[in-house]
């Protein structure tokens, strides 16, 4: 395979979509390589990104790649290191199944909208810790420990261990935390001593009636603690920056609250936290918009690039919290790896955002756009650090 160009240039971190928009107009299936020099095919428009997705010959097993990118020790590296990588994200039918249902349980529609006045409460709570100070730095201070406070809660971890989650995502904190495995070895065996009505004890349960291995329930206890937070927070943060950019969307949602449901749409469209839906690996030749991907090459689904699409959006660079279509992005995924947690996401950046515009007059990015940090990660468009400004 002949890489052409990089996928994204450090220059356009900050706002790719240019790029991306060139790229998907040149040639919409192409082989790239990404920031950290990872070979692969990228998909650029929202057709193909939408049936690639669903694709089963696009697996999302990486023991399928080939032999280059095995050798490359590619995959998440945290999670390799740590021997968490079994889980929903790595594995196809029937292993995907059993384990999806194991946990579905726990984040359908109905069991999310019963922790809505949780939400709501925690939100208040941290909102409360700042709002006489005019200023805040809203990952730190708000959209991560919201985060990390509920899925602690959902996933039966103790609240007071949260920032361990951020450590173990981002290079960019000191890390002082305990090894991932580790750790959430030392839950199961507390748990295993004194169970709730949590996630990790239905885990443990299933394990016992030998429906699932014990690296299995350790990985699929990593994945839904970095999926459940790291994802949210970038949402919440990507929404503000998106909202206090466009003021006339600021103050429409401002003037009707109702609209925040749809806000947080065009935020999951327009800049949302999945820049790419993770790899996945051709098991034969496929041919997708008259392109043919060779068997055994990683590929990726731009997912920003998708979601700017003018053949499926309408004005796709224009932020509208009004977009009647926002809800088809595909943020959290389509067909069988669709993401299990997304009600649970949406539900916290809809009690996030829509208390931060209820009780922040005035708030606005203390910095220029060009000065924030992001994430080092080329899969997740998640800012490091969010500093606001607002009346008291």
């Amino acid at each position: 395979m002949r890489i052409k160009e990089q996928l994204l240039g450090p220059d356009a971190e900050g706002d790719p979509y240019p790029v991306y928009a060139r790229l998907r107009d040149e040639a919409p299936i192409r082989p790239v390589h990404l920031r950290d020099g990872v070979r692969c095919w990228v998909i650029l428009r929202y057709g193909e990104a939408r049936a690639a997705l669903c694709d089963p010959r696009l697996s999302r097993d990486p023991r399928l790649a080939g032999p280059a990118w095995r050798q490359a020790d590619r995959g998440r590296p945290l999670e390799d290191g740590a021997g968490l990588g079994t889980h929903l994200l790595t594995r196809e039918p029937p292993d995907h199944t059993r384990l999806r249902r194991l946990v579905g349980g726990a984040f359908t529609a109905r069991r999310t909208e019963a922790m809505r006045g949780r939400l709501e409460e925690l939100s208040g709570s941290l909102i409360d810790a700042f709002a006489g100070r005019g200023r805040a730095e809203l990952v730190a201070d708000f959209g991560y420990p919201l985060a990390a406070t509920v899925m602690c809660e959902v996933m039966g971890i103790p609240v007071a261990d949260r920032d361990h989650f951020r450590q173990w995502t981002s290079n960019a904190t000191p890390a002082d935390a305990p090894p991932p495995g580790e750790y959430l070895r030392d839950v199961v065996a507390a748990k295993r001593a004194e169970p709730g009505d949590d996630v990790i004890s239905a885990l443990i349960a299933a394990e016992r009636a030998g429906q699932l291995s014990e690296t299995e329930l350790l990985s699929m206890a990593f994945l839904l603690v970095i999926a459940g937070h790291e994802n949210t927070v970038g949402l919440i943060a990507n929404g503000v920056l998106a909202l206090t950019a466009h003021p006339e969307q600021l103050a429409a949602l401002r003037a009707d609250p109702g609209l925040i449901e749809g806000a947080v749409e065009e935020v999951l469209r327009h800049d949302g936290p999945m820049e790419l839906a993770a790899w996945r690996f051709a098991t034969e030749p496929v041919t997708i918009g008259g392109v043919t991907i060779p068997a055994g090459e990683p590929v990726v689904i731009a997912l920003a690039a998708a979601h700017h699409d003018p053949d499926r959006f309408a004005d796709p660079d224009r932020f509208d919290i009004a977009r009647p279509d926002a809800d088809q992005h595909l943020g959290f995924g389509h067909g069988l790896h669709h993401c299990l947690g997304a009600p649970l996401g949406r539900l916290e950046a809809v009690a996030g955002l829509g208390a931060l515009v209820r009780r922040l007059p005035g708030l606005a990015v203390a910095v220029p756009a060009d000065q924030l940090r992001r994430q080092p990660s080329s899969i997740v468009r998640g800012l490091y650090e969010l500093p606001v400004t607002f009346l008291t």
